[in-house]
């Protein structure tokens, strides 16, 4: 009987930690925060280690990906992200992929794959973010706020979405 409710509870976790919301996912809209404000400026780093401020992109417009290796959905959503990754760069779009992993771990995916991004590693707790599944996106405009908080698989280059990218200012 343990080793029933051992399973149900592994199943419960991996639903849960990693979930595929509808292709558009779900959207929070009117957060305040900016990343001047934010510990989440100072939790990052390359993949060589170097601390990373997300207030050093100001001027640009920030689509923040937390993702992680092992999580299908995130993988799933990476052509249709560096198909928009493309679109956008044009629009002063910098594209970042966050893995709470280790940098070997995050390294050996890039080296592997043939995702051509701007691979980062959050050192914070992604609960820290309120980040309960993913993969979840966070986008600033130009400012530095957050606009939009995006939790789920997305279909990036549909044309909905491309529209709605293009639109965020200040």
């Amino acid at each position: 009987m343990e080793g029933k409710y051992r399973f149900f509870i592994c199943c419960w976790l991996l639903l849960v930690s990693c979930q595929e919301v509808s292709k558009k996912g779900t959207v929070d809209t009117g957060i305040k925060d900016t990343v001047h404000e934010r510990a989440e400026d100072t939790t990052y780093s390359d993949l060589e280690g170097n601390t990373i401020a997300l207030s050093s992109f100001k001027g640009k417009r920030i689509l923040l990906n937390f993702w992680a290796t092992w999580c299908r959905p995130c993988i799933e959503e990476m052509p249709s992200l560096l198909k928009a990754k493309r679109i956008l760069e044009n629009e002063g779009y910098v594209i970042l992929l966050a893995s709470d992993e280790s940098l070997k771990e995050i390294k050996g995916f890039k080296e592997s794959e043939s995702f051509e991004f701007n691979y980062i590693r959050y050192n914070g707790a992604f609960s820290q973010l309120n980040i309960h599944a993913l993969p979840t996106t966070f986008i600033y405009n130009e400012s530095g706020k957050k606009v939009e908080k995006i939790v789920g698989a997305t279909d990036w280059d549909s044309p909905e979405m491309i529209k709605k990218l293009k639109e965020i200012h200040k």
